[in-house]
């Protein structure tokens, strides 16, 4: 039986399906909002079986991602192959990942709510570090009201986001887009039904 106290084991058993447990269509809100995005070298961070950042980078961006789950990166190999484009995969946890000062013109964090406030606030930061002055974030993941409908995320309160913690997280940063919001998510077996959203996307200063 699966060692569920095991992250990484239990994240392997949930990748491990013929089907992709988000599916293979990016995140709606990272679609929507690539305009606002600064072209050039991007960043996706725990990002699965590669649905985010196959499609930054078949709207031309370069694209780096990581995931601690080598089942979910062959699968994101797979994806990147069926959509013709190049990805530079490391099977990495963020702790681990080289994060290289003022490196990245985008940082893509989807639905990254693994982390709870203390380590969250390590990951923010080297988030911020990690990306170029003039580069944009983009941030998604379930408000505080998904404890309600539990259809997705991390099942604690702690853990959920509001613009309050977004804004002073990233403070300095001109909003391009903050948003909190209701809608019908259908993103895979994993995320599916009405949740409870916020949305940011900032520019370093």
């Amino acid at each position: 039986m699966t060692n569920f106290t095991n992250p990484l084991a239990r994240w392997n058993e949930r990748f491990s399906t013929e089907n992709y447990l988000f599916g293979e269509r990016p995140n709606a809100y990272l679609a929507e909002k690539t305009p606002l995005l600064r072209k050039g070298r991007a960043l996706c961070i725990a990002d699965g079986e590669g649905r985010n950042s196959v499609w930054l980078a078949s709207q031309g961006f370069d694209v780096d991602a990581f995931d601690f789950s080598p089942i979910a990166l062959a699968k994101a190999e797979k994806l990147a192959a069926k959509h013709e484009v190049n990805v530079h995969f490391k099977c990495s946890d963020w702790e681990s990942f080289d994060w290289k000062p003022n490196h990245y013109d985008t940082i893509a964090g989807i639905f990254f709510q693994f982390a709870d406030p203390g380590p969250r606030r390590d990951l923010f930061e080297k988030l911020h570090s990690s990306l170029k002055p003039g580069g944009t974030l983009i941030i998604q993941g379930y408000g505080k009201e998904q404890l309600k409908y539990k259809t997705g995320g991390p099942g604690v309160l702690e853990n959920l986001y509001d613009e309050e913690l977004l804004l002073t997280s990233f403070p300095g940063y001109k909003v391009l887009d903050l948003i909190t919001y209701t809608q019908e998510v259908d993103e895979g077996a994993a995320h599916s039904g009405m949740s409870a959203l916020v949305g940011f996307v900032g520019q370093k200063i």
